[in-house]
């Protein structure tokens, strides 16, 4: 039989601002309390295995905050940026593109649009140099998404010399999208 010991953390922040204070409370009610310094980017990783008695896991707690690791959470700089594409540079970028264009319809509020980016941003990094990527926002250029008769997003359009070559729809694996590359380089 396990046993379950409860524990919650508490973050408050005074009206001025000031570096937060953090509370842990157990169920026995013990209180302990300790300041963390302010941080942009960063978080303090802390080992909270809970074993043994509360307060002792709330010391626990404290010991790792005040002597804790920091972690950062940046983002991988090295990455290619997939530019967004809009109306008015469309026939510019991608009709007019002597290279194969990857152009992604997407909106903001589509959620296997967000799951998608990454692989089309991979995709970017990966074919640099040998297709040119780009993000078509469907809400702000809806006159292309007609033209091209986009009724479904995410829709990933393959172009080469101006013609429009593949299409894929959905959320779909990276290695799909490759196999549509690979047959237009």
């Amino acid at each position: 039989m396990a046993t379950v010991q409860l524990q919650s953390l508490t973050l408050s922040r005074s009206s001025s601002l000031s570096a937060p204070t953090t509370t842990a409370s157990s169920i026995s009610g013990r209180r302990s309390s300790l300041k963390l310094p302010r941080h942009a980017g960063l978080r303090l990783a802390a080992s909270t295995r809970f074993s043994g008695s509360p307060s002792r896991a709330v010391s626990r707690i404290a010991a790792s905050r005040a002597g804790g690791r920091v972690v950062c959470e940046a983002q991988d700089t090295a990455a290619v940026q997939v530019d967004p594409i809009t109306d008015s540079n469309w026939q510019s970028l991608v009709l007019e593109s002597d290279a194969p264009v990857l152009v992604e319809f997407w909106a903001p509020w589509c959620g296997p649009c967000r799951m998608i980016h990454p692989i089309i941003d991979e995709l970017a990094k990966e074919y640099a140099g040998k297709l040119k990527c780009y993000k078509l926002n469907t809400d702000e250029s809806p006159s292309t998404a007609t033209r091209y008769g986009i009724r479904s997003i995410p829709t990933v359009i393959i172009f080469k010399n101006g013609e429009k070559k593949d299409a894929v729809i959905g959320a779909v694996p990276k290695t799909t999208l490759m196999t549509s590359i690979e047959k237009f380089l």
